[in-house]
C-alpha cells in the first residue's frame, strides 16, 4: 500500500472525546495494556532508535486488534518485530530533529564550562561561583525547555507514523510522510490532545512518577482512537455518518 492510495479525514479529533474513548476500549483490560505499555518502553529505552520502533509497531497492533474486537495478549507486543525494518527508519527520521537541536546545545554548554575554568587551574572566587552556578542552571534550563518543546512538536507530527506502519503496512518513509500531512491537516486537535495527554503526564510525574506511569496506556490509546478517526479502518466506514465537521483531504 502507498500513500497516495491512502485517505485521511480531518476535523475529527476531539482531545476529551479521544481520551474518553480510549479508556473506555482498555478499561476491562487495562492491567494488560499497562504491562503491554510498561514494557514495551522498558524495551525501548534499552536501545533508544534500534528498538523503539518495533515496541511503537507492537503497541499500537495490541490497541487495534482491541477495537476490532480481536483477543489481545501481551506477546501481541513483540509482533512489532514483523515490522522492524521500516519501524527503525521512521524512529531514525523523527530523530533528526532532537538531534539537530541537542548537539549545537550541548556544544554551547561545553565551550560555556570551558570558558568558564580560571586560567593557569586557580579557583574560583566566591562571587564567581555562584554566577558561574546561576549562569549555568539558567543555561540547563533553557537546555530543558528546548527540548520538551522540540519532543513535543515531533510528538505532533509524527504522532500517525508508527501507527501507519502497524496498520497499512507503509514504508518508514512513506508513513512520515503521510503522518505529517494528516497532522498538518488535523493540527488543531492534535495539538490539544498531545498537549493534555502532556499536561497530565506531568501531573502524574508531581506524583512521584507513578500517576505517569499509570496513565500511559490511556495515553496510548487515545492516540490510538485519534489514528483510527483519521485513518479509518475500511472504506466502508465512510458510509456511515462520520464525526462532524469531516472533511476529506488526501
Amino acid at each position: 500500500m502507498t500513500p497516495d492510495n491512502i485517505q485521511f479525514r480531518t476535523g475529527v479529533i476531539k482531545p476529551v472525546e479521544c481520551l474518553k474513548e480510549g479508556w473506555a476500549l482498555i478499561k476491562d483490560q487495562y492491567w494488560l495494556f499497562l504491562g503491554i505499555v510498561f514494557v514495551g518502553i522498558f524495551i525501548a529505552s534499552a536501545v533508544p532508535l534500534v528498538l523503539i520502533g518495533p515496541m511503537m509497531a507492537g503497541i499500537y497492533l495490541g490497541y487495534f486488534r482491541k477495537m476490532r474486537g480481536e483477543p489481545v495478549e501481551f506477546g501481541t507486543l513483540f509482533k512489532g518485530f514483523d515490522y522492524f525494518a521500516q519501524s527503525l527508519i521512521a524512529a531514525l527520521i523523527q530523530a533528526i530533529p532532537m538531534v539537530i537541536v541537542i548537539v549545537p546545545m550541548y556544544i554551547l554548554m561545553f565551550v560555556f564550562m570551558m570558558l568558564s575554568v580560571p586560567r593557569g587551574g586557580g579557583r574560583m572566587d566566591p562571587d564567581e561561583s555562584t554566577t558561574f552556578a546561576f549562569t549555568f542552571l539558567g543555561f540547563y534550563l533553557v537546555f530543558i525547555v528546548v527540548i520538551l518543546i522540540v519532543a513535543f512538536i515531533v510528538t505532533l507530527f509524527f504522532l500517525f507514523s508508527f501507527p501507519l506502519i502497524a496498520d497499512r503496512n507503509l514504508s518508514g518513509l512513506d508513513s512520515v510522510k503521510l503522518s505529517i500531512q494528516a497532522a498538518k491537516a488535523n493540527l488543531g486537535g492534535i495539538f490539544g490532545l498531545v498537549l493534555l495527554n502532556f499536561a497530565l503526564g506531568f501531573l502524574g510525574v508531581l506524583c512521584c512518577y507513578i500517576g505517569a506511569v499509570f496513565l500511559m496506556p490511556v495515553s496510548f490509546a487515545s492516540y490510538a482512537v485519534a489514528y483510527r478517526r483519521v485513518f479509518p479502518e475500511t472504506l466502508q466506514n465512510f458510509a456511515s455518518p462520520p464525526p462532524p465537521p469531516a472533511n476529506w483531504a488526501a
